[in-house]
C-alpha cells in the first residue's frame, strides 16, 4: 500500500491524472442520485427536512458504508478527496444553497453571506453522528436512565432529522409563526 501511495503522490506532484481505486463515475453518479431531486415544499422546514432525510438515507445505505471507508482514505489521498468533493460534497452544498435561496425569497430567513454553510452543518453533523459516534452497545445490556451514563446521540437518520431540524431552523434565523 505504501508503494501505491508513493506513486499517487508522485503523479499528483507531476500534475498527472491519478486513478482513484474503488471510485468510478457510476458510483459517484449513484451517490449524487441518492440525494434525489430537491422538492419545493413551500416551507424552509419542509425543504430542510427533505434534505436531511435524503442525506441520512444515503449515509445509512450501502453507499454510506463505502463512503465511510473512503472518507478515511481521502485523508491520505488528495485525488480521492477531490473526487469525493466533486461527486458528493458539492452536490449537497448546491442543494442546500437552493433551500436557502428559496427560503430567503419567501422571507423565511434573512440573507446569508454563504448559503453553502447550511450544507456544511448538515454533512458535518450527520457524518459525525452516523460514522463517528458509537451507538448503544447491545451486549452491555445498559438501560436508559442516569445509571446508563450520558445520553447517547441518535444513531438513526430519522432521529437525526428530528434532532437537527429545529437547531438548523434556529441557526438560519427562521421566522416562526
Amino acid at each position: 500500500m505504501a508503494a501505491a501511495d508513493d506513486r499517487t503522490a508522485a503523479a499528483e506532484e507531476a500534475g498527472e491524472p491519478v486513478e482513484v481505486p474503488f471510485v468510478d463515475d457510476v458510483t459517484a453518479v449513484r451517490w449524487a442520485a441518492d440525494l434525489g431531486p430537491q422538492p419545493d415544499t413551500g416551507t424552509l422546514e419542509g425543504d430542510l427536512a427533505s434534505l436531511l432525510r435524503d442525506k441520512a438515507g444515503t449515509l445509512e445505505g450501502p453507499g454510506g458504508r463505502l463512503l465511510h471507508v473512503l472518507i478515511g482514505e481521502a485523508a491520505h489521498n488528495a485525488a480521492l478527496a477531490r473526487v469525493l468533493d466533486t461527486a458528493i460534497v458539492q452536490p449537497v452544498r448546491d442543494r442546500a444553497a437552493t433551500v436557502v435561496r428559496r427560503a430567503v425569497g419567501r422571507g423565511d430567513i434573512p440573507p446569508l453571506d454563504d448559503a453553502h454553510v447550511l450544507a456544511d452543518l448538515v454533512v458535518g453533523s450527520m457524518v459525525s453522528r452516523l460514522f463517528l459516534t458509537p451507538g448503544p452497545d447491545p451486549a452491555s445490556g445498559a438501560a436508559d436512565g442516569p445509571a446508563a451514563g450520558p445520553p447517547r446521540a441518535p444513531t438513526s437518520g430519522e432521529a437525526m432529522t428530528r434532532e437537527l431540524l429545529p437547531f438548523l431552523l434556529r441557526a438560519l434565523g427562521a421566522r416562526t409563526a
